[in-house]
């Protein structure tokens, strides 16, 4: 709890929250439509084995999650320390690496980071799990290509929502923009049939 209650200390002391917010928001939308891509690219071909598909969809996973992971980290610990060292001059150059600027400079990257890389890895993970279903043997009631891009969509259309709310529009109308650009995705990937 005290970790916790550190981490929003310094989110506020950094007024980081917005940034992480993005973050969750943007990597989240763009591991749910990459997946969408993937699963709809299979899906087109037809001919695609379970095993394939959930081995490029972990590999698209892990690649997101880690490119989250280190572009945050490294653009945000640099933003901390060129905020840090501006501080720093205005205090006539008392250092202040071990007071809670000097803390939230390297807690915020590190936090912002693991926002950054785990919401796209997690939103893939939870879109192929479907696939994961269909290979261990579970009957699904169609094919486990449209489960998983019917679980892409919901995604899509919850992190529409959740932006909606965080902004204070309407929650729905927001959701709907983000299952119009789901289904153009869709229906691009789709005409590679012809």
């Amino acid at each position: 709890m005290k970790l916790l209650d550190q981490t929003r200390h310094f989110l506020s002391l950094t007024h980081s929250q917005g940034i992480a917010r993005r973050y969750f928001v943007v990597n989240g939308f763009d591991g749910a439509l990459a997946m969408l891509g993937l699963v709809m690219g299979f899906y087109v071909t037809g001919d695609a084995s379970l095993e394939v598909a959930i081995t490029a969809c972990m590999g698209g996973a892990i690649a997101l999650g880690v490119s989250g992971l280190s572009s945050a980290y490294i653009s945000e610990a640099a933003e901390r320390r060129r905020d840090l060292r501006s501080l720093e001059e205005a205090m006539a150059g008392e250092s202040l690496q071990n007071s809670s600027h000097g803390r939230a400079a390297r807690l915020v990257p590190v936090y912002v980071a693991s926002v950054n890389g785990l919401a796209p890895f997690v939103t893939a993970l939870l879109i192929i799990a479907p696939l994961w279903m269909a290979r261990w043997g579970v009957v699904l009631p169609f094919s486990p290509f449209l489960a998983a891009a019917g679980t892409a969509t919901f995604l899509l259309f919850f992190y529409g929502v959740y932006l909606g709310v965080v902004s204070g529009t309407f929650w729905l109308w927001s959701g709907v923009r983000t299952l119009f650009i789901a289904a153009a995705t869709a229906g691009l990937i789709l005409l590679l049939r012809f």
